[in-house]
């Protein structure tokens, strides 16, 4: 059977699959606003605590300030638009359902594509902070390490397999957690703040205090400000385990980003202001660890400080990890990626080999960053081929949102963005530059070559294999029926 819609590409057929094919891909209803608000919120909040920082050291202060108002800018256009997508299509694929309608099974897979770089890179760079956290806490050697991330993978993995009631509860804990800390660090750093301590990058030749780097330096800060929101936009993965998900996921996704929006700045402007700055926390692996130094002195307890931020590693792990499953699940479910990936558990119903096989990338990510290059660049550059993903998912998402906007006018969309089609072409246009960006860094630029071609890699999968074993999935159903829809009206 080919596909009778809009594809763009090589011709797609799909298969004829088993009575039972779809009762062994279920999944639950649990969440409500509150749990979205918290899986949202806890899967970018380890943000705040490591990565962003990096962008001190390529832009001074200024320049990850202004790049930060700039990337925020372009995640409120984004958000909206998302949240309206989610709501009128609230299916699992999430950014490739989007893609899928707007532009046929090709456009779906790319977006799909990048998107799944994007949250098995993440966990990859996450965890190796939890590893190095954990070994301080208990003074075992760096030879351990590999050790602390299969023990965190397996924990948080086993979590989200466990079932999606104590997962999403976990969620929400957590990231209270997280926030809890973030604001003791807020309210004791206030009496400490000092601009000079975030003016004390010295510039080079042509920049200034504010701009040590120059006005380029807001280019190279751009993928480190992403950091500060990266993953928000994995709500529209929940929509089939969320009660009522299109008046939930646009509440959930908005709330948790103005949440993040607020923690971006108050982080940035405390954290650097305090000692030892911007020049010494812009080369720290522990930003927010050196700056509870500062406000309470080291003699209150190392161990104690490195579990505080461990909560937050926690929180974007676990919550990443929902994302990853969720993500390999709907893709494998429709026939993109192997269908065996799609199987979830008869009594739990979560997606339990689609969270095992992404763990086993993850986990290998991990062991290669580990005995190729254990240098403290890893996780920026690491964190780059993350930002690569994502961007990459963005433009395709917002080029979705004006194709659906243009082409089906009459979806029935339960939630309208605010910021309409200037605000998707705003956030397209961000998302451009900061790809471009990625490619300026020398010191991340192999990273991201690689990055680049992993997913050349996943095309050519495509291409010759996956794309003639589709399966009509509810999100393929939903596609083909409105391009069926849209040619009669045409």
């Amino acid at each position: 059977m080919s596909d009778p819609g809009h594809s763009q590409g090589p011709k797609v057929s799909y298969r004829e699959v088993e009575d039972d094919y779809f009762q062994k891909r279920q999944l639950k209803r649990f969440a409500g606003v509150f749990h979205l608000w918290a899986l949202g919120v806890g899967a970018v909040i380890s943000g705040d605590f490591f990565g962003w920082n990096y962008g001190l050291t390529a832009g001074g202060f200024g320049g990850l300030l202004v790049a930060t108002l700039c990337i925020t800018l372009m995640y409120v256009g984004l958000c909206f638009s998302i949240a309206e997508m989610a709501a009128a299509m609230p299916h699992t694929g999430g950014a490739y359902s989007f893609a899928r309608t707007a532009m046929g099974p090709w456009g779906g897979y790319l977006t799909g594509l990048a998107e799944n770089m994007e949250y098995i890179l993440t966990p990859a760079v996450i965890v190796v902070g939890i590893g190095g956290y954990l070994g301080a806490i208990f003074e075992t050697p760096d030879a351990w390490e590999p050790l602390w991330w299969l023990v965190a993978y397996a924990l948080f993995v086993g979590l989200n397999i466990w079932g999606v009631e104590i997962s999403f509860r976990f969620s929400v804990w957590i990231t209270l957690i997280a926030l809890g800390i973030l604001l003791v660090f807020y309210l004791g750093a206030l009496p400490h703040f000092d601009w000079q301590q975030a003016l004390n990058i010295e510039p080079e030749k042509g920049g200034s205090r504010f701009f040590p780097t120059g006005w380029g330096g807001i280019l190279s800060a751009l993928p480190f400000a992403v950091w500060f929101y990266l993953a928000i936009e994995q709500l529209p993965l929940a929509a089939e385990e969320s009660k009522h998900p299109q008046k939930d996921l646009p509440k959930g996704m908005v709330s948790g980003l103005m949440t993040l929006i607020v923690c971006a700045f108050a982080t940035l402007i405390l954290n650097a202001g305090i000692a030892p700055g911007s020049q010494g926390i812009g080369s720290s692996d522990e930003p927010l660890f050196d700056g509870f130094k500062t406000i309470f002195g080291s003699g209150m307890g190392t161990k104690l400080l490195a579990l505080v931020a461990v909560a937050g590693l926690v929180a974007s792990f676990h919550s990443i990890i929902y994302a990853y499953g969720r993500q390999i699940y709907s893709l494998s479910r429709a026939g993109y990626f192997p269908s065996i990936l799609s199987l979830t558990a008869p009594k739990r119903q979560t997606p339990h080999v689609a969270l095992v096989a992404g763990g086993v990338m993850g986990y290998g990510v991990a062991l290669v960053i580990h005995f190729a290059s254990p240098s403290s660049a890893v996780g920026a550059a690491l964190l780059n081929m993350a930002v690569f993903g994502a961007v990459i998912a963005y433009v395709m998402q917002m080029i979705s949102y004006l194709r659906l906007r243009r082409r089906f006018p009459a979806m029935k969309r339960p939630y309208i963005s605010p910021a309409g089609r200037l605000g998707a072409m705003i956030a397209m246009v961000l998302s451009l530059i900061t790809l471009g960006a990625l490619f300026l860094n020398a010191d991340y630029r192999a990273a991201v070559v690689g990055a680049l071609l992993w997913f050349v890699i996943g095309i050519v999968y495509f291409a010759a294999y996956a794309r003639h074993r589709l399966v009509r999935a509810p999100e393929e159903s939903f596609a083909m029926d409105e391009s069926a829809a849209d040619h009669d009206r045409g």
